[in-house]
């Protein structure tokens, strides 16, 4: 199971992130646009992802993956259970979910 403070670890270092707590969530976002966002009891882990994609991702791992609440369902977002997650996958994920926030320049400096 990943816990919020290694996805802080790997958020934090991201070019142009800051952290926000927003209604008992912690987000973080480059500039206004949020990327990331974990749920108040830590259970869940809301992500930038293309909204074309996300329902066979969901359907292809439904134990692991979660549509996003109806109110935004209208944003590129998904979202995944922190327990079925590794430390690996969880920084794939936020990096790739950063990628979408950021200039191709600033995302080249990122392996």
């Amino acid at each position: 199971m990943v816990t919020v403070d290694e996805i802080r670890e790997v958020a934090s270092a991201l070019p142009r992130t800051s952290e926000h707590l927003i209604r008992d969530h912690v987000k973080f976002r480059v500039g206004k646009i949020v990327y990331l966002s974990v749920s108040p009891d830590e259970t869940l882990m809301g992500f930038g992802f293309p909204k074309e994609e996300r329902a066979g991702l969901v359907a292809g791992n439904p134990e692991k993956f979660v549509m996003p609440l109806p109110s935004d369902e209208r944003y590129n977002w998904v979202r995944v259970r922190l327990a079925a997650l590794d430390r690996a996958e969880m920084r794939e994920l936020v990096v790739e979910s950063w990628r979408m926030c950021v200039p191709k320049k600033i995302s080249a400096l990122v392996p």
